[in-house]
């Protein structure tokens, strides 16, 4: 389950913007999450209280199935979030808010993995490698590397876990940058 910030401002939405008092009360909801007991009579009440705040949506917006999608995945409930997460990317979560639509496809690939699909995570989070750079840079490879060694692609996985690293280390950035890159490169092999 992954829990990445929301940046708070208005989002635009059919009908026009979904107001700054939704988004805050949304982004309370989700700092009050970890106080929510890990009962399913506490889940279920968190998932409630999302379906409550989504029920004030504009009828047909991607925010919905997004925000009741990261409940179900919050709660470990994977399952129940691959239809949502889709559902939200479908009805045009991207041009209401890129970097959710980012999001989701970070959540959803790391619940298709949770569902044993973890290919379809894989052929998701790709493209995103080549996205313009931004704050999910580092969980899209983080996911993708837990995707590819789902599928017993542990060099590739290793070598995107130490390219995200190698930025945020205070020596050695270049070498951890090299090595990553060997580990993919056809026949080089360090340390193999």
């Amino acid at each position: 389950m992954l829990k990445i910030p929301l940046p708070r401002q208005a989002l635009p939405c059919e009908g026009g913007q979904v107001d700054q008092d939704w988004e805050d009360r949304v982004a309370a909801l989700w700092d009050r999450f970890d106080g929510y007991a890990e009962t399913q009579e506490d889940e279920a009440r968190f998932r409630a209280d999302v379906d409550a705040l989504v029920a004030e949506l504009p009828e047909g917006s991607p925010l919905g199935p997004f925000e009741r999608a990261c409940a179900w995945d919050s709660t470990g409930h994977s399952d129940q979030a691959v239809p949502l997460y889709q559902e939200a990317l479908a009805t045009g979560l991207a041009d209401v808010s890129p970097y959710k639509a980012r999001r989701t496809k970070i959540q959803l690939a790391s619940s298709l993995r949770n569902i044993g699909r973890a290919e379809e995570g894989v052929a998701l989070l790709t493209p995103e490698l080549l996205a313009p750079s931004d704050e999910l840079d580092d969980p899209v490879r983080a996911c993708l590397a837990l995707c590819l060694s789902s599928l017993g692609r542990d060099r590739e996985a290793l070598a995107l876990a130490l390219g995200a690293l190698a930025p945020h280390l205070p020596r050695y950035q270049r070498s951890m940058a090299n090595y990553a890159r060997l580990l993919v490169e056809p026949g080089m092999h360090p340390g193999a």
